[in-house]
């Protein structure tokens, strides 16, 4: 991730700029004795457009009767997504994600499934053995219709692959095909406050929304172990409120919060983002 600043003491010079490499979204605001040394930082990143026409996320563990879905992608969808336009399983450790996401309204479809299971006997009228016998069973399905996500990623130079992904793009279901309408790189800044709407905050963030959910969503599948899943905690942000609406449940408060300094202003501020990791 590659990270500059620019320095300022009061109301003196003393600016430079520079670049290195940080693991991971920095803090920002540092006080040294009588000065205060407002740092502004920026942090390129990877900013990708998608739009859709349908798209579920299904509740896991729920298998007949009905397939609710969450109204957010999980970030396991988010890791397979990458992998998809990359067209190779990546490494999950040092990736880092951040989204806005929505959606025009939920509606639900009607689908089936077999339920299948061993059998004995005869086919009817025949004299071959019967394998597998079963039943159709219904169900409902909850789709979103018209999905939007917008989407950054710590990795720049993942640019190329985006524009030219290795499968076809879709977001959760296979037959749920989108396209990218805008894949580039942004800087991304930082700011005193800013507004959170449509979007994922990591359960234990030290800043909690009053309208957020709580959430318990697929946070990676391990393929080298057959896909097992790993689950975690997250709120959910629908409703915009900001940073100073927000609520401080223990740990350190942010002092600054990275934003989308392209993204519509509301009362002065811009989207904040809050990246997300998959391990």
């Amino acid at each position: 991730m590659q990270i500059g600043w620019h320095e300022a003491a009061g109301d003196k010079a003393v600016s430079f700029q520079t670049k290195f490499v940080c693991p991971s979204p920095p803090q920002y605001i540092v006080s040294c004795g009588q000065f205060c040394f407002v740092r502004e930082w920026y942090m390129r990143a990877l900013k990708i457009m998608l739009e859709g026409v349908t798209t579920s996320f299904r509740y896991p563990h729920f298998m007949l009767g009905v397939q609710p879905t969450y109204e957010m992608p999980p970030p396991a969808t988010i890791y397979g997504h990458v992998c998809s336009a990359l067209g190779e399983w990546v490494e999950p450790a040092g990736v880092q994600f951040a989204y806005h996401f929505t959606f025009e309204r939920k509606l639900l479809d009607l689908e089936h499934v077999h339920v299948l299971s061993p059998a004995g006997g005869k086919l009817p009228g025949s004299r071959l053995p019967k394998v597998l016998e079963g039943n159709v069973n219904p169900f409902q399905r909850e789709i979103l219709f018209m999905p939007r996500l917008v989407l950054y990623l710590n990795k720049p130079e993942w640019e190329a692959a985006f524009r030219s992904p290795r499968y076809a793009v879709s977001l959760g279901r296979s037959q749920d095909l989108c396209s990218y309408t805008d894949v580039r790189v942004v800087e991304l800044e930082a700011r005193e406050a800013a507004y959170f709407e449509h979007t994922l905050i990591p359960f234990d963030y030290p800043l909690r929304s009053p309208q957020g959910v709580v959430l318990q969503m697929p946070r990676f599948l391990d393929y080298a172990r057959g896909r097992a899943p790993v689950f975690g905690r997250y709120s959910m942000i629908k409703q915009r409120v900001t940073s100073r609406q927000m609520l401080a449940f223990g740990g350190q408060v942010p002092d600054a919060f990275l934003v989308d300094p392209e993204s519509p202003k509301s009362a002065g501020l811009n989207l904040g983002l809050v990246f997300l990791s998959f391990v």
